[in-house]
């Protein structure tokens, strides 16, 4: 049985004129999640956005992590890029560079890397574009979901390869996960979302849209913050782990991960 899970969630993704400070759904997933994965400018979000998160994750003990993307604000980062590997591996380690600078500005630091939505799932199996995040990312670890390339070129560059669930998110049978295009990528309901998430934790098993039960062993689970209703399910998330006496806590502890 775990007895320790972090709780993530994308962070920083507006994409219109935004006024400095963090307040609306941000500030209430901040006030729920251990972990805070920051867009860094290429699908959403900029530096203004990006020093507001982090200096409210930062107040609240809430380790922060570099969201990179693919270079594709108009589709949110969500279209497949056949990026040749060193220019990707160049955007990779500037949105890096933008986003801890702008931390380091207001008293934290980057303490992960997970890439975001197309990228995500590409680097489960495309092993150039793995390598190329992987070789990006100084000595970071970098999240991923489990069996991923990712991982395996982060643990095979001897960098720390963090697993990682979806509480909000349909899973096929092999573990990967449910493209948002088709049923079943999407699970909003509360109750549901909370109970798959404590049986996650405590016996490393979720129900796949095909009604199989799956194995996945993760460190964190994510929340996404465009999920309907993201903020009550981070809640009823973080409430169900700690009934079931799973401690809530960040991966990377705070201390080592900003102050």
């Amino acid at each position: 049985m775990a007895t320790r899970i972090d709780l993530n969630c994308d962070l920083g993704e507006e994409l219109d004129p935004w006024t400095p400070g963090v307040d609306g759904l941000d500030a209430q997933l901040l006030d729920v999640v251990t972990s805070a994965n920051v867009a860094c400018g290429f699908h959403a979000g900029d530096e203004r956005i990006m020093a507001a998160v982090c200096r409210a994750a930062a107040e609240r003990g809430v380790a922060v992590g570099a969201h990179v993307s693919y270079l594709d604000r108009e589709h949110f980062g969500r279209r497949f890029l056949d990026v040749p590997a060193d220019e990707l591996r160049a955007q990779v380690a500037q949105q890096l560079a933008t986003l801890q600078a702008v931390a380091r500005g207001v008293g934290t630091r980057v303490a992960y890397v997970k890439p975001h939505g197309a990228l995500y799932n590409a680097v489960v199996h495309h092993e150039a574009q793995a390598r190329a995040v992987v070789e990006a990312v100084d000595d970071l670890p970098v999240v991923g979901l489990p069996g991923s390339a990712v991982l395996d070129a982060a643990a095979r560059r001897g960098l720390r390869a963090v697993t990682e669930a979806f509480a909000d998110r349909g899973y096929r049978a092999d573990g990967t996960l449910v493209p948002r295009s088709e049923p079943g990528a999407l699970v909003t309901d509360g109750d549901e979302v909370a109970a798959r998430v404590l049986r996650l934790a405590t016996d490393h098993l979720v129900r796949a849209v095909d009604g199989t039960d799956v194995r996945v062993a993760a460190e964190s689970v994510c929340v996404h913050s465009d999920t309907p209703g993201a903020a009550a399910l981070a809640v009823a998330v973080r409430a169900a782990l700690e009934a079931g006496g799973v401690r809530v806590a960040p991966f990377v502890p705070f201390d080592q991960s900003g102050r």
